[in-house]
């Protein structure tokens, strides 16, 4: 039996070089084996150690979820210091309050903060504690009580609230789960490892629970992902085989809609509500079946949601399950370390959160229906407060209130504070209407709140509209239909942007809704007029606007350098905003990422205006994409066995010939190692095989080259009305193209965020990258300035960066020569350069400009 939290290192050990953790970082996905996650623990205790801080100090831990913060968070459990955790989005404001509280000792960061005490970059952590050893740490004397950590909540407008967690709270969940899954252990072998995606924060201890311990236990792997673009998500759930997603159900809801408009786009939309509904009564094999294209979309490893944070809607859990995919849902809060109850992924209750873990126990109040629990896993207390957590009988009182059914499942009916009492004295729970709201086809999102009339306490929905025209009245109208006699609303709202205001685990804010609606938090002045009957479809007007910018106008200013009070709906990007395409793609990805939806690139133009892009949003719009070609195969065998013998046999010798080049140079590569980004000025249309016969034989062929993205597409796919013999020889261009050179497009207008990426995919395979920075090969022979994108693909990726110079190419063009003499054409490879992160993209293109031209 497991006696303490530090014992995951000692079975981290046998391990060994089996992968514990991935992340992205930039366009890279960086792996840790769980040898050199056990050394990194190591190594960072013994830099708290150096620096003095003792057992029962604390750490302060604010970033993004990366193996770093898994490392350090067992190196402070080791030395027995306690961890703070914060979330990366956390305000300076509520950091500095939580510091005030805690007095931390050290601060480990990835965000810009003014506090005034030492400190540690995230991304500097390995080169500040690579001088400490890695051998086994001499452990502090844990015992179960100890404090593991500190987890805040609250701290918008009232003061920061500290749970504590020691290891026994933690514990108490973990050996139950973990005795459930040693029974299951010869059947997990066949599919080993288990992948998680967990885009939970690890600074919510239900994070932690799937991104740092359960992974553990079954000694599988963990991928961290920053972004919750649904498009992305599912990329990366089908190239890294992820086995579970561990999320809010918010994302399962917007996971949801991307399946719908994909089929939608397709025209297939009532087949897929067709199929659902006749799902239900099939096998879960059989569904596999129907929605094969479906299933080979995410990949065929992948089986389970695991989901917890909030209420899942019922909607959204009955379609994964016909889609033939498990929804494990778990519930509990901060005070009972993440869990309380839990599903049994092959016994599940459907709708139900679970059952009661063993250890604990669970009761609901007689008169509330509160649910309240105690057992070792509630806290004992809040950091800096005497009042416990608990009553003197020791029950935790949840503040959620639920129902119980005859074999022990657990409903989650609502908050306790959010139940709205009628008049008649009958309750109310948002959360059966706001599933009700969200089932109806007009409706992209909603919240129920309580509102003051003459009649007594009454539901009011505000509603998001997945489009400006859509009819609110009649999905109300059709909503209560579903709905009870005393259920049934009669005041609505329309929300005045694309999302709610969310919490970090996306729980809706319902006291900023209230704000909104000019009621205030004491729910009270709703006009009559605003009383919904079949022939109206008035809704409230706000006594006040939302008070605070929203996350589109923010960004937009963020972006643009622009104040945010000045930025209009109508302002253009470009003419207005002086947004470049870099900037635009910028704003892109961070919309992306908030509103979890897909936007078209080729959409996003110069044109475009802050409205437009709200309304893109609101819709959750995905036009066309840009279809450019990203094939894989040219990467495998036998192409790449074809490949070789191609080069070495054919193009290696005529080129020689030809070219009687001198290289200058190569051996400023002899002590380099790992993947490079070349960079070189463009001339000819032989310019990348000139380089490959320039390179060190390790990087010919390990070599991915960019070639202008429009060009091959239209050789791919070439546009309607071209002749059928100049599209057969196009796509014949095509492929000979990409299988003798593996080369991949960089489109000149849009669409280059996925060439980026692909780009990552290759180096993450061990292939280095070739880009020719101007776009196009030179007219005149003067090298013109480096396209701007360079800068960012150079940082993103993360590697050295070598400069290349291609000279008298441009002099047997003019001439018309094919033969050159010895040593007419010159190769000139620089040195390796390697740049920061945080440098701007259009300095770095300049810098690289400037080195090239230099050689």
């Amino acid at each position: 039996m497991r006696a303490n939290l530090i014992s995951f290192l000692d079975t981290a050990a046998p391990r060994g070089n089996a992968t514990a953790l991935a992340h992205r970082r930039g366009l890279r996905v960086e792996r840790w084996s769980y040898k050199r996650l056990r050394d990194t623990a190591f190594q960072f205790a013994r830099e708290l150690e150096r620096r003095g801080i003792q057992k029962g100090e604390r750490v302060l831990i604010w970033g993004e979820n990366c193996a770093e913060w898994v490392a350090m968070f067992f190196g402070c459990l080791a030395r027995g210091v306690i961890v703070v955790p914060l979330d990366v989005e956390s305000a300076p404001d509520f950091v500095a309050r939580v510091q005030q509280q805690v007095n931390a000792r050290l601060l480990v960061h990835s965000t810009d903060c003014a506090l005034d005490l030492p400190r540690l970059r995230l991304d500097e952590l390995a080169e500040a504690i690579a001088h400490h050893q890695t051998s086994a740490f001499a452990r502090a004397d844990i015992s179960e009580d100890d404090i593991a950590e500190i987890i805040f909540t609250s701290g918008t407008t009232a003061e920061p609230k500290g749970v504590v967690i020691t290891h026994r709270n933690l514990l108490a969940n973990l050996r139950p789960l973990e005795r459930e899954i040693n029974k299951y252990r010869k059947w997990e072998q066949p599919f080993h490892p288990i992948r998680f995606l967990d885009l939970l924060p690890l600074s919510h201890v239900f994070g932690q629970f799937m991104g740092i311990f359960v992974p553990q236990i079954l000694g599988g792997e963990v991928y961290f992902q920053d972004s919750l673009n649904p498009a992305e998500i599912i990329t990366t759930i089908k190239k890294q085989r992820i086995s579970v997603v561990v999320a809010v159900p918010r994302f399962l809801d917007s996971l949801r809609q991307k399946i719908e408009r994909d089929w939608g786009a397709r025209g297939e939309s009532d087949a897929l509500y067709k199929k659902l509904a006749a799902a239900e009564r099939l096998h879960f094999l059989k569904r596999w079946w129907v929605f094969r294209r479906v299933h080979r979309q995410f990949g065929w490893k992948f089986w389970a949601f695991v989901v917890g944070g909030a209420a899942l809607n019922e909607q959204t859990e009955a379609f994964w399950r016909r889609l033939g995919y498990a929804v494990v849902q778990g519930y509990g809060m901060t005070e009972t370390a993440a869990l309380i109850s839990v599903n049994h992924p092959f016994k599940m209750g459907r709708g139900s959160i679970g059952k009661t873990l063993p250890g604990q126990q669970m009761k609901l109040d007689e008169a509330t229906g509160e649910i309240l629990v105690r057992g070792d896993n509630v806290s004992p207390g809040y950091w800096g407060n005497v009042k416990s957590a608990t009553n003197g009988e020791g029950w935790l009182r949840t503040g959620d209130v639920g129902e119980l059914d005859a074999a022990g499942n657990l409903y989650f009916k609502g908050r306790k504070k959010d139940v709205i009492v009628t008049a008649a004295g009958l309750n109310i729970y948002p959360d059966d209407l706001e599933a009700a709201l969200n089932a109806q086809p007009e409706i992209r999102d909603s919240a129920v709140v309580g509102v003051e009339t003459a009649q007594g306490p009454e539901p009011l929905a505000v509603l998001i509209m997945k489009d400006e025209q859509g009819d609110a009245a009649a999905a109300i109208a059709r909503a209560n239909e579903r709905l009870a006699p005393h259920q049934r609303l009669r005041r609505w709202a329309v929300w005045p942007e694309p999302e709610f205001p969310l919490t970090p685990t996306k729980k809706i804010r319902k006291p900023l809704v209230l704000e909104w609606l000019g009621v205030g938090c004491q729910v009270s002045g709703v006009r009559e007029r605003t009383e919904y009957d079949n022939d109206s479809r008035r809704h409230p007007t706000p006594d006040t606007q939302h008070p605070t910018p929203s996350f589109i106008l923010q960004e937009v200013a963020r972006v643009s350098g622009e104040d945010v009070q000045q930025v209009e709906p109508s302002a253009n990007l470009a003419a207005d905003l002086k947004l470049d395409s870099l900037g635009r793609v910028e704003l892109l990805g961070a919309l992306e990422d908030h509103y979890q939806v897909d936007l078209d690139e080729a959409a996003f133009t110069e044109a475009t205006t802050v409205g437009d892009i709200e309304r893109m949003i609101r819709e959750g719009m995905r036009g066309a994409a840009v279809d450019y070609p990203y094939p894989r195969w040219p990467r495998r065998f036998p192409v790449t066995w074809i490949r070789a013998a191609v080069f070495y046999l054919v193009m290696l010798p005529i080129i020689w010939l030809m070219s009687r080049a001198r290289v200058t140079g190569r051996a400023r590569l002899k002590d380099v190692r790992g993947p490079l980004l070349f960079v070189a000025n463009h001339v000819s249309m032989v310019d990348q095989s000139l380089i490959q016969y320039a390179l060190p034989a390790r990087w010919r062929l390990q070599l991915a080259i960019a070639m202008e993205g429009e060009k091959l597409r239209n050789w791919r796919r070439a546009p309607r009305g071209t002749p059928t013999a100049r599209r057969l020889l196009g796509y014949l261009q095509y492929l000979l193209v990409v299988s003798l050179f593996n080369v991949f497009p960089l489109p000149q207008k849009s669409g280059f965020r996925r060439s980026f990426a692909f780009a990552g995919e290759a180096m993450d395979r061990g292939m280095s990258v070739l880009v020719f920075p101007e776009g196009r090969r030179t007219k005149d022979g003067e090298m013109k300035p480096f396209m701007e994108g360079i800068g960012l693909l150079a940082t993103n990726l993360g590697v050295p960066v070598v400069p290349v110079r291609l000279d008298g190419l441009y002099e047997m063009k003019v001439s018309r020569r094919y033969f050159a003499r010895p040593g007419e054409v010159q190769i000139t490879i620089g040195e390796p350069v390697e740049l920061a992160r945080d440098t701007d993209a259009a300095e770095i293109a300049r810098e690289l400009h400037r080195r090239v031209a230099a050689l």
